[in-house]
């Protein structure tokens, strides 16, 4: 499956409009557009952040995407998202403000979406969710076409295209999510499922600059120099990892796809891909179960999952008790006390949701330091 690969070297109009014209080149994506339909695009705006801090999807390759399509005659744009935390129109105006695309869009011409409706959308090939609640924008799109960021992820290892259409889900429906499917392997199933079901048609990655680290918002940014696209985010995926230099065995996401025939082998088309390995968060899977001899794998996996396992650590010299972190946990295991988030260790999940929403990272992963190897 073809993979577009662009040296973009910054986030100035013109590189920007060059990469992303190359990309339509490469992979010929006007045959996929045509008069009078809906172009939704979903880019990562998982929180109120500037868009040099990496969190985020740079409103740049939105806007250059926008230009392209109206180039192609394509008037009718929309950029939808659903970020963490309560689904409102307030919350949306604040992040599109916070993010750069309520000026991109001005200045681009896309729309942004407002509105708060969300319908269901059955995929009765789903295996691990078989129904789920989308945005409108998402429900009405002729075409969607997924922006996602390349970043490090606490959970899922990589965010790339399909962990970014978790967004289409509304609101605080995805901490629903998180606690119908806490295990990593059944989560990441829910993803393809979800992936399944959004379809998008198109995906782009900015990985002009990326995160590593603790992402997929208390990490670093780094700077890695690339666009990449494809119409099948799987192989996009793909290609991330290899990019990244992350072990596609330990992205759940990649495996499910692959059990599931819906991974297909990259080839890069472009520009010569040159690696950059990226830090892995703390929080990276630890199983070595198969060497523990097998009297003793019981109460090893007990001390894995109740001693050595990773696990969100709140820094109380940090904490600005804002509540989005108990806000956003799907197991209701964080409470604010004097102005003081907690979290009750037994009710914990691992999901991460607290870290990946805390906007001044207070939390960080803990993790056994002879583990850290």
């Amino acid at each position: 499956m073809l993979v577009s690969v662009v040296r973009t070297g910054d986030y100035s109009e013109r590189v920007m409009e060059q990469a992303v014209e190359r990309h339509f080149a490469l992979l010929k994506l006007e045959r996929l557009l045509r008069p009078g339909m809906l172009v939704v695009l979903k880019p990562n705006l998982l929180m109120k952040r500037r868009p040099e801090e990496a969190t985020t999807t740079h409103p740049a390759l939105a806007g250059a995407v926008a230009k392209a399509l109206r180039r192609r005659g394509i008037d009718r744009i929309v950029l939808a998202d659903s970020p963490g935390g309560p689904y409102t129109r307030a919350q949306l105006s604040g992040i599109y403000g916070a993010c750069g695309m309520a000026a991109e869009g001005e200045r681009t011409g896309f729309a942004l979406n407002l509105e708060t409706g969300h319908g269901e959308r059955e995929n009765p090939r789903g295996e691990v969710c078989r129904a789920f609640s989308l945005i409108d924008p998402i429900l009405q799109a002729d075409l969607v076409i997924n922006l996602c960021k390349l970043k490090t992820h606490c959970m899922t290892t990589l965010s790339g295209g399909v962990k970014n259409l978790f967004g289409c889900v509304p609101g605080l429906m995805k901490p629903e999510l998180h606690c119908r499917f806490p295990r990593r392997e059944e989560f990441c199933g829910m993803l393809v499922d979800l992936c399944e079901t959004v379809r998008p048609g198109i995906t782009f990655c900015d990985a002009v600059v990326s995160m590593e680290g603790d992402g997929p918002s208390g990490g670093v940014p780094v700077e890695t120099g690339y666009t990449f696209c494809s119409e099948n985010p799987y192989a996009l995926d793909s290609l991330l990892c290899r990019f990244g230099g992350f072990d596609e065995g330990t992205v759940e996401t990649q495996a499910a796809a692959q059990r599931r025939g819906l991974w297909a082998e990259p080839e890069p088309v472009g520009d010569v891909l040159e690696v950059h390995p990226l830090k892995m968060p703390q929080s990276k899977p630890v199983d070595f179960m198969n060497q523990v001899p097998a009297a003793l794998r019981r109460p090893a996996k007990y001390l894995m999952e109740h001693v050595a396992a990773p696990r969100p650590v709140i820094q109380k010299r940090l904490c600005v008790g804002c509540g989005k972190c108990a806000e956003s946990c799907p197991a209701k295991a964080i409470d604010l006390r004097e102005k003081k988030a907690g979290i009750r260790a037994k009710d914990c999940i691992r999901c991460f949701c607290c870290h990946e929403m805390c906007p001044v990272k207070a939390i960080r992963i803990r993790r056994l330091p002879f583990l850290q190897i």
